[in-house]
């Protein structure tokens, strides 16, 4: 049965080229999810939740989508996922950039109805709109492509209407910043060297690249991760990176776990 939808750092900004070295009752989820920032008054703290579980049958894992709901729909559409038992988790950057985040963010809403075992993964995208939103910082997140993630929403919603939807606003207070199986890690940017999962700073997780990209450290887990854009999948022993640059015109990508077997279009 095929599971779809129905329907920060301030101080600078994202070097994005594309190469071959960085191209780049409740339901209880397998693994745990910790920690989570809230937006608003709550942006500052943090909720810690564990659900230490074995993995599932099979856990697909998909990049970096930037409002491409054209590529996001087909892959999809492509992936073969039992709803019951299979696990999907998305590593963060929904929006800016690319033309519909708006439709991303509703699709991603849906699916979560229809795919109960669904894991959203904080991009440091969100986090950068999260800082528009409540945060003294609007320029930041203006020029790293939030432009095009306003203008998806404001086309839209109407003049008396909020421009971002309350159910909106939900889904982006519900991302957390890591996700972690009995076999892998799973986050958006990736991790610091020697310092224990839970220690990690958000500011990393969100936004680190080459001092993770280019280590060889045995994290205790391979580490699943997005954020920087490789021209193809990125396989090591101790990580694996899907954020193949589909905003820029190369594709997305979803790895399908234990079997390192990806999907793409």
């Amino acid at each position: 049965m095929n599971c779809r939808a129905v329907f920060s750092r301030p101080s600078g900004t994202e070097n994005h080229s594309l190469t071959c070295k960085y191209a780049h009752g409740k339901q209880s989820l397998p693994g745990r999810c910790v920690p989570k920032r809230s937006l608003g008054t709550r942006a500052n703290t943090f909720n810690y939740t564990r659900q230490l579980t074995t993995d599932m049958e099979k856990i697909f894992a998909i990049g970096d989508i930037h409002g491409t709901y054209n590529k996001l729909a087909a892959l999809m559409d492509k992936i073969d996922i039992d709803p019951e038992s299979d696990t999907l988790v998305f590593v963060g950057d929904y929006i800016d950039r690319g033309p519909d985040s708006f439709e991303v963010v509703e699709y991603l809403i849906d699916l979560k109805k229809h795919c109960r075992n669904t894991v959203f993964l904080k991009g440091n995208h969100e986090d950068m709109l999260e800082k528009y939103i409540y945060g003294p910082d609007k320029y930041t997140y203006l020029v790293n492509g939030g432009r095009k993630t306003l203008e998806s929403y404001m086309k839209q919603t109407s003049v008396s209407a909020p421009p971002i939807p309350g159910d909106h606003l939900d889904f982006f207070e519900s991302l957390v910043l890591f996700y972690e199986t009995d076999s892998y890690i799973f986050v958006h940017a990736g991790l610091r060297e020697n310092i224990p999962l839970e220690m990690q700073e958000p500011d990393d997780l969100l936004w680190i690249r080459t001092e993770f990209i280019q280590s060889d450290y045995d994290f205790g887990k391979q580490v699943i991760f997005g954020h920087t854009p490789f021209l193809e999948p990125l396989v090591n022993l101790n990580k694996i990176g899907i954020d193949t640059g589909a905003v820029y015109g190369n594709e997305l990508t979803c790895v399908k776990l234990p079997d390192v077997e990806f999907y793409s279009v």
